[in-house]
């Protein structure tokens, strides 16, 4: 069995590290750490079931909720965009398909570019033009989108995209006829009985719900948005991811189908890691696992499933601590 206490220690950052990183199997906890405060103010520890901001890990489930309104026939994947939203998308391409936005292959110009070199002054003339607290439903992002010249032709390169899972929350309220977080919370949190998982009001943040701290010890509530939407800001905790993937992987959640792919490489980003339909995939020496990630002011996230061993891994932190060669140094003991 993988020394994950080991792997812990020999990680350089694990003295400076802010969250929970949780190791599980199906009989339960292999190793777990939590670390430092959810609430450095009233100095309150965070703990095993401390809900997190996930940033970008949402989405995951974004995917997911796709996938599910496929599975029940609303949706296709070869439909255009243009087809289904009734707004003026201009200049987002006509022959955008939802395939294309879930594989991060479509080329429409990214209100928040990491690629980017200057993505974080972006960032910060983002909000300086759009405050934080006015980032409420999702019809607000269009303003910052659909002015922005396509990156590229769609289908022709992966290109990770903030922008391509707004367009697709949209496309789930649409479809669905109620609010994109709503639809999560009642097809994906509710059923899976998430306890602590849901896309909580940064002004109005629950009991032991972690506050995200930036570099200047500040705490990240003007430096994301309100609430979170379909391309980031979901909060959750290390024993919802577990029951997430368990359930995922027991074919509950999708069709055997749609489960094979979502799954399934749609995209190439290098030489070991391709995308899904809202999931990433790391094959290294025909090792497969897959995973989410996600990072913000104050929030840094992955969390993993490794089929082979049927083991979750997560990391859930709330500082800035990149945790991503934790992950790295796992993948490389495979």
């Amino acid at each position: 069995m993988m020394n994950y206490e080991q792997i812990w220690n020999d990680w350089a950052d694990s003295a400076q590290f802010s969250g929970v990183f949780s190791v599980s199997d199906e009989n339960g906890i292999i190793f777990e750490k939590c670390c430092g405060c959810r609430n450095r103010s009233e100095k309150l520890s965070n703990n095993k079931n401390t809900a997190f901001s996930i940033a970008s890990g949402t989405k995951l489930f974004t995917g997911l909720a796709v996938c599910k309104l496929i599975d029940e026939n609303k949706l296709t994947l070869d439909v255009h965009l243009c087809e289904i939203l009734p707004y003026d998308l201009g200049q987002i391409d006509k022959s955008v398909t939802i395939y294309q936005l879930l594989t991060h292959t479509s080329g429409v110009g990214d209100y928040i570019d990491e690629e980017s070199e200057n993505c974080i002054e972006q960032l910060h003339s983002l909000y300086n033009k759009y405050p934080s607290y006015l980032w409420e439903r999702l019809e607000y992002y269009l303003q910052m989108i659909t002015p922005l010249p396509p990156k590229f032709e769609p289908g022709t390169r992966y290109a990770y995209s903030n922008s391509g899972f707004i367009l697709l929350g949209l496309v789930i309220e649409a479809v669905s006829g109620v609010s994109y977080q709503q639809f999560v919370t009642d097809n994906i949190i509710k059923p899976l009985e998430l306890a602590h998982t849901g896309f909580y009001r940064m002004d109005s943040l629950p009991e032991n719900t972690a506050l995200g701290y930036m570099r200047n010890g500040r705490s990240n509530i003007f430096n994301l948005p309100v609430i979170g939407g379909s391309d980031g800001g979901l909060f959750t905790c290390s024993s919802d991811l577990d029951i997430l993937w368990r359930v995922l992987f027991s074919n509950k959640i999708l069709s055997e189908n749609m489960f094979e792919n979502f799954l399934k490489q749609q995209s190439v980003i290098n030489e070991t890691e391709s995308y899904g339909l809202g999931i990433y995939r790391y094959n290294l020496n025909d090792k497969l696992f897959y995973y989410a990630v996600g990072g913000d002011f104050g929030v840094d996230f992955f969390t993993a499933y490794l089929p082979k061993q049927k083991v979750v891994i997560s990391a859930l932190g709330n500082t800035e601590v990149n945790t991503y060669p934790l992950m790295e140094a796992i993948i490389s003991s495979l």
